[in-house]
């Protein structure tokens, strides 16, 4: 399981119910400028994980397209996820880190 730590991040702000997740819910976060970092899955759909870039580019969120649906899903306690965000600030700006750290390749920021 790569990004434990992220991953572990997420879980805990879900637990605190700083974190959304589902297509839906996420996109809500986003427009309402809740959403401090969103996580899309490997195995989402070019569609998908097109969507959110262009959603994230145009708000100024940082995006990461990293890990499974299931390791998604079992950070925040639910079933399989193809997308996630955090909308505390702190907790994102340490998941961020440790999924740039993690991956070893340069983030994601803004969907780029």
């Amino acid at each position: 399981m790569q990004n434990r730590k992220a991953w572990g991040y997420l879980g805990l702000a879900a637990r605190a119910g700083k974190a959304v997740s589902g297509s839906f819910c996420v996109e809500r976060s986003v427009r309402a400028r809740r959403a401090r970092l969103v996580i899309v899955s490997e195995e989402a759909s070019q569609n998908t994980q097109k969507t959110f870039r262009d959603l994230c580019t145009y708000y100024k969120i940082p995006l990461y397209v990293r890990g499974s649906s299931e390791e998604l899903g079992k950070a925040l306690g639910k079933d399989f996820r193809m997308v996630a965000a955090i909308e505390d600030e702190g907790l994102a700006e340490a998941a961020a880190g440790q999924l740039e750290q993690e991956s070893g390749i340069g983030g994601s920021m803004f969907g780029e």
